[in-house]
Protein backbone atom coordinates (compact mmCIF):
# COMPACT_ATOMS: atom_id res chain seq x y z
CA UNK A 1 0.00 0.00 0.00
CA UNK A 2 2.91 2.19 1.10
CA UNK A 3 4.45 1.19 -2.54
CA UNK A 4 1.63 2.39 -4.15
CA UNK A 5 1.47 5.67 -2.58
CA UNK A 6 4.96 6.39 -3.56
CA UNK A 7 4.60 5.70 -6.70
CA UNK A 8 1.81 7.99 -7.28
CA UNK A 9 3.41 10.77 -5.18
CA UNK A 10 6.45 10.50 -7.69
CA UNK A 11 4.32 10.17 -10.59
CA UNK A 12 2.29 14.22 -9.13
CA UNK A 13 5.89 15.25 -8.79
CA UNK A 14 6.97 13.98 -11.97
CA UNK A 15 3.73 15.41 -13.82
CA UNK A 16 4.11 18.58 -11.80
CA UNK A 17 7.74 19.19 -12.72
CA UNK A 18 6.74 18.65 -16.81
CA UNK A 19 3.34 20.68 -16.65
CA UNK A 20 5.47 23.66 -15.16
CA UNK A 21 8.66 23.29 -17.98
CA UNK A 22 5.43 23.07 -20.50
CA UNK A 23 4.23 26.39 -19.69
CA UNK A 24 7.35 27.68 -19.28
CA UNK A 25 7.43 26.63 -22.72
CA UNK A 26 4.63 27.73 -24.38
CA UNK A 27 4.47 30.97 -23.07
CA UNK A 28 8.59 31.97 -23.94
CA UNK A 29 7.69 30.63 -27.65
CA UNK A 30 4.67 33.11 -28.04
CA UNK A 31 7.04 35.69 -26.67
CA UNK A 32 9.78 34.91 -29.00
CA UNK A 33 7.25 34.27 -31.98
CA UNK A 34 6.32 38.14 -30.94
CA UNK A 35 9.91 39.69 -31.11
CA UNK A 36 10.36 37.87 -34.32
CA UNK A 37 7.33 40.00 -35.70
CA UNK A 38 8.69 42.91 -34.14
CA UNK A 39 12.12 42.53 -36.10
CA UNK A 40 9.81 41.67 -39.43
CA UNK A 41 7.61 44.57 -38.87
CA UNK A 42 10.52 47.18 -38.96
CA UNK A 43 12.24 45.12 -42.10
CA UNK A 44 8.58 45.11 -43.90
CA UNK A 45 8.04 48.57 -43.20
CA UNK A 46 12.06 49.46 -44.63
CA UNK A 47 10.76 47.07 -47.83
CA UNK A 48 7.58 49.08 -48.66
CA UNK A 49 9.35 52.43 -48.06
CA UNK A 50 12.35 52.14 -50.27
CA UNK A 51 9.99 50.25 -52.79
CA UNK A 52 7.90 53.55 -53.31
CA UNK A 53 9.08 55.10 -56.72
CA UNK A 54 9.67 58.89 -56.93
CA UNK A 55 8.85 60.17 -60.93
CA UNK A 56 11.07 63.30 -61.56
CA UNK A 57 10.12 64.86 -64.51
CA UNK A 58 12.79 66.94 -66.69
CA UNK A 59 12.15 69.60 -68.56
CA UNK A 60 11.76 69.54 -72.83
CA UNK A 61 15.13 71.28 -73.32
CA UNK A 62 17.70 69.19 -70.63
CA UNK A 63 19.99 67.91 -72.25
CA UNK A 64 21.68 64.69 -72.02
CA UNK A 65 25.13 65.53 -70.87
CA UNK A 66 22.81 67.45 -68.15
CA UNK A 67 20.47 64.85 -67.01
CA UNK A 68 23.47 62.40 -66.63
CA UNK A 69 25.09 65.32 -64.27
CA UNK A 70 21.68 65.57 -62.26
CA UNK A 71 21.38 61.67 -62.35
CA UNK A 72 24.91 61.33 -60.67
CA UNK A 73 24.30 64.10 -58.49
CA UNK A 74 21.29 62.41 -57.34
CA UNK A 75 22.95 58.95 -56.70
CA UNK A 76 25.36 60.60 -54.53
CA UNK A 77 23.08 62.14 -52.30
CA UNK A 78 22.41 60.93 -48.61
CA UNK A 79 18.46 60.66 -49.27
CA UNK A 80 18.33 58.56 -52.93
CA UNK A 81 19.18 54.82 -52.66
CA UNK A 82 18.94 54.25 -56.33
CA UNK A 83 17.93 55.87 -59.62
CA UNK A 84 16.99 55.55 -63.27
CA UNK A 85 16.80 57.58 -66.27
CA UNK A 86 14.22 56.97 -68.09
CA UNK A 87 14.34 58.10 -72.01
CA UNK A 88 11.12 59.47 -74.01
CA UNK A 89 11.54 56.44 -75.93
CA UNK A 90 11.52 53.93 -73.01
CA UNK A 91 8.67 55.33 -71.45
CA UNK A 92 6.82 55.26 -74.69
CA UNK A 93 7.77 51.16 -74.88
CA UNK A 94 6.65 50.94 -71.22
CA UNK A 95 3.02 52.47 -71.61
CA UNK A 96 2.76 50.51 -74.91
CA UNK A 97 3.43 47.54 -73.22
CA UNK A 98 0.47 48.45 -70.62
CA UNK A 99 -1.92 49.33 -73.04
CA UNK A 100 -1.43 46.52 -75.61
CA UNK A 101 -1.33 49.48 -78.57
CA UNK A 102 0.94 51.91 -80.51
CA UNK A 103 -0.57 55.12 -79.12
CA UNK A 104 2.15 57.08 -81.05
CA UNK A 105 0.69 55.74 -84.49
CA UNK A 106 -2.70 57.46 -83.09
CA UNK A 107 -1.06 60.91 -81.79
CA UNK A 108 1.46 61.06 -84.30
CA UNK A 109 4.35 62.34 -81.96
CA UNK A 110 5.87 61.38 -78.24
CA UNK A 111 4.35 63.36 -75.85
CA UNK A 112 5.79 61.61 -72.78
CA UNK A 113 8.54 63.41 -70.90
CA UNK A 114 12.03 62.07 -70.02
CA UNK A 115 12.15 61.56 -66.01
CA UNK A 116 14.52 59.93 -63.56
CA UNK A 117 12.88 57.42 -61.29
CA UNK A 118 14.51 57.55 -57.62
CA UNK A 119 13.60 55.43 -54.65
CA UNK A 120 14.44 56.63 -51.28
CA UNK A 121 15.54 55.00 -48.05
CA UNK A 122 13.55 54.71 -45.94
CA UNK A 123 14.29 57.32 -43.07
CA UNK A 124 13.42 59.45 -45.71
CA UNK A 125 10.44 57.95 -47.15
CA UNK A 126 8.05 59.90 -44.61
CA UNK A 127 6.19 63.33 -45.38
CA UNK A 128 8.35 65.65 -43.42
CA UNK A 129 11.55 64.52 -45.37
CA UNK A 130 9.59 64.31 -48.54
CA UNK A 131 8.54 68.08 -48.29
CA UNK A 132 12.49 69.54 -48.19
CA UNK A 133 13.51 66.50 -50.79
CA UNK A 134 10.72 67.92 -53.27
CA UNK A 135 11.74 71.40 -52.55
CA UNK A 136 15.31 70.66 -53.09
CA UNK A 137 14.89 68.08 -56.23
CA UNK A 138 12.45 71.06 -57.90
CA UNK A 139 15.56 73.64 -57.01
CA UNK A 140 16.96 72.24 -60.24
CA UNK A 141 17.02 74.51 -63.62
CA UNK A 142 16.11 71.09 -65.54
CA UNK A 143 13.45 69.37 -63.18
CA UNK A 144 10.14 70.43 -64.16
CA UNK A 145 7.74 68.45 -61.56
CA UNK A 146 8.13 65.65 -58.69
CA UNK A 147 5.50 62.87 -59.01
CA UNK A 148 4.80 60.63 -56.09
CA UNK A 149 1.62 59.35 -54.09
CA UNK A 150 1.60 61.96 -51.73
CA UNK A 151 -1.62 60.20 -50.12
CA UNK A 152 0.02 56.86 -49.36
CA UNK A 153 2.61 58.39 -47.77
CA UNK A 154 0.54 59.54 -45.38
CA UNK A 155 -1.23 56.47 -45.19
CA UNK A 156 1.54 54.34 -44.79
CA UNK A 157 3.24 56.55 -41.64
CA UNK A 158 -0.33 56.80 -40.20
CA UNK A 159 -0.52 52.81 -40.44
CA UNK A 160 3.18 52.20 -39.30
CA UNK A 161 2.35 54.21 -36.13
CA UNK A 162 -0.69 52.29 -35.58
CA UNK A 163 1.06 48.63 -36.00
CA UNK A 164 3.52 49.94 -33.93
CA UNK A 165 1.37 50.77 -31.01
CA UNK A 166 -0.87 47.70 -31.37
CA UNK A 167 2.41 45.33 -31.33
CA UNK A 168 3.79 47.32 -28.69
CA UNK A 169 0.54 47.40 -26.73
CA UNK A 170 0.25 43.37 -27.04
CA UNK A 171 3.74 42.69 -26.06
CA UNK A 172 3.36 44.44 -22.61
CA UNK A 173 0.34 42.38 -22.54
CA UNK A 174 1.31 39.25 -23.29
CA UNK A 175 4.35 39.63 -20.93
CA UNK A 176 1.88 40.45 -18.48
CA UNK A 177 -0.14 37.01 -18.76
CA UNK A 178 2.96 35.09 -19.53
CA UNK A 179 4.72 36.24 -15.65
CA UNK A 180 0.47 35.23 -14.40
CA UNK A 181 0.57 32.00 -16.08
CA UNK A 182 4.10 30.50 -15.27
CA UNK A 183 3.67 32.07 -11.86
CA UNK A 184 0.26 29.92 -11.31
CA UNK A 185 1.67 26.61 -12.73
CA UNK A 186 4.92 27.29 -9.95
CA UNK A 187 2.66 27.77 -7.07
CA UNK A 188 0.81 25.11 -7.61
CA UNK A 189 3.92 22.74 -7.80
CA UNK A 190 5.35 24.41 -4.49
CA UNK A 191 1.57 23.64 -3.29
CA UNK A 192 1.74 20.08 -3.46
CA UNK A 193 5.20 20.69 -2.04
CA UNK A 194 4.36 22.94 1.33
CA UNK A 195 3.96 20.19 3.86
CA UNK A 196 7.49 19.22 3.19
CA UNK A 197 8.20 22.48 2.93
CA UNK A 198 6.71 23.64 6.63
CA UNK A 199 8.39 20.17 8.19
CA UNK A 200 12.27 21.72 6.85
CA UNK A 201 11.28 24.42 8.68
CA UNK A 202 9.80 23.21 12.07
CA UNK A 203 12.91 20.93 12.27
CA UNK A 204 14.99 24.25 12.28
CA UNK A 205 16.10 24.54 8.55
CA UNK A 206 16.49 28.33 7.35
CA UNK A 207 14.66 29.99 4.63
CA UNK A 208 17.67 29.77 2.00
CA UNK A 209 18.63 25.98 2.79
CA UNK A 210 14.79 25.09 1.98
CA UNK A 211 14.60 27.70 -0.74
CA UNK A 212 17.84 26.64 -2.82
CA UNK A 213 16.76 23.09 -4.59
CA UNK A 214 13.84 24.70 -5.66
CA UNK A 215 15.40 27.82 -6.66
CA UNK A 216 18.35 25.69 -8.44
CA UNK A 217 15.14 23.53 -9.79
CA UNK A 218 13.20 26.34 -11.19
CA UNK A 219 15.89 27.84 -13.14
CA UNK A 220 16.77 24.39 -14.65
CA UNK A 221 13.03 24.62 -15.80
CA UNK A 222 13.20 28.01 -17.17
CA UNK A 223 16.21 26.86 -19.60
CA UNK A 224 14.91 23.76 -19.99
CA UNK A 225 11.50 25.50 -21.75
CA UNK A 226 13.31 28.30 -22.99
CA UNK A 227 15.58 26.11 -25.19
CA UNK A 228 12.57 23.89 -26.43
CA UNK A 229 11.26 27.45 -27.75
CA UNK A 230 14.63 28.57 -29.28
CA UNK A 231 14.36 25.12 -31.02
CA UNK A 232 11.00 25.79 -32.37
CA UNK A 233 11.77 29.08 -33.31
CA UNK A 234 14.58 28.05 -35.09
CA UNK A 235 12.44 25.66 -37.39
CA UNK A 236 10.42 28.39 -38.18
CA UNK A 237 12.56 30.75 -39.10
CA UNK A 238 13.98 28.67 -41.12
CA UNK A 239 10.88 27.38 -43.18
CA UNK A 240 9.64 31.43 -42.60
CA UNK A 241 12.48 32.27 -44.70
CA UNK A 242 12.59 29.97 -47.31
CA UNK A 243 8.31 30.87 -47.33
CA UNK A 244 8.39 34.92 -47.75
CA UNK A 245 11.22 36.43 -49.46
CA UNK A 246 10.60 39.68 -47.05
CA UNK A 247 11.14 37.39 -43.83
CA UNK A 248 14.76 37.62 -43.11
CA UNK A 249 17.02 36.94 -39.86
CA UNK A 250 20.29 37.43 -41.48
CA UNK A 251 21.73 39.68 -38.55
CA UNK A 252 23.11 36.84 -36.54
CA UNK A 253 24.14 38.93 -33.48
CA UNK A 254 19.87 40.22 -33.38
CA UNK A 255 18.46 36.70 -33.32
CA UNK A 256 21.51 36.01 -30.30
CA UNK A 257 20.16 38.52 -28.12
CA UNK A 258 16.47 37.82 -28.85
CA UNK A 259 17.41 33.90 -28.03
CA UNK A 260 19.75 35.07 -24.66
CA UNK A 261 16.23 37.41 -24.20
CA UNK A 262 14.08 34.40 -24.16
CA UNK A 263 16.40 32.01 -21.91
CA UNK A 264 16.83 35.24 -19.52
CA UNK A 265 13.54 35.57 -19.12
CA UNK A 266 12.54 32.02 -18.51
CA UNK A 267 15.11 31.95 -15.71
CA UNK A 268 13.98 35.49 -13.89
CA UNK A 269 10.46 34.62 -13.98
CA UNK A 270 10.66 30.60 -12.76
CA UNK A 271 12.92 31.67 -10.21
CA UNK A 272 11.29 35.00 -8.88
CA UNK A 273 8.05 32.90 -8.88
CA UNK A 274 9.16 30.33 -7.00
CA UNK A 275 10.60 32.43 -4.65
CA UNK A 276 7.60 34.15 -3.25
CA UNK A 277 5.59 30.81 -3.69
CA UNK A 278 8.21 29.19 -0.84
CA UNK A 279 7.96 32.60 1.35
CA UNK A 280 4.39 32.25 1.26
CA UNK A 281 4.52 28.55 2.97
CA UNK A 282 7.70 29.66 4.85
CA UNK A 283 5.53 32.59 6.55
CA UNK A 284 2.04 30.66 7.34
CA UNK A 285 1.68 29.65 10.52
CA UNK A 286 1.04 25.66 11.10
CA UNK A 287 -2.35 25.00 11.80
CA UNK A 288 -3.59 26.92 8.73
CA UNK A 289 -1.30 25.11 6.11
CA UNK A 290 -4.27 22.83 5.29
CA UNK A 291 -6.35 25.61 4.34
CA UNK A 292 -3.86 27.58 1.69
Amino acid sequence: MTNKKDKITIWKLRNSYLTTIVSIFLVLFLLGLLGMLILNANKLSVYIKENIGYSIILNENAKTLDIRRLQKEFDASNYVKSSNHISKEQAAEELQKELGENFIDFLGYNPLPVSINIQLFAEYSNTDSLRIIEEKLLSYPQVKEVIYKKSLIHEIDKNINKISFIILSFSGLLFLISIALINNTIRLSIYSNRFLIKTMQLVGANGSFIRKPYLFQSAFQGIIGALMAISLLIVIIHFAQDMFEIVSFNDLNVLITLFLSIVVIGIIIAISSTYFAINKYLRIKTEKIYYH
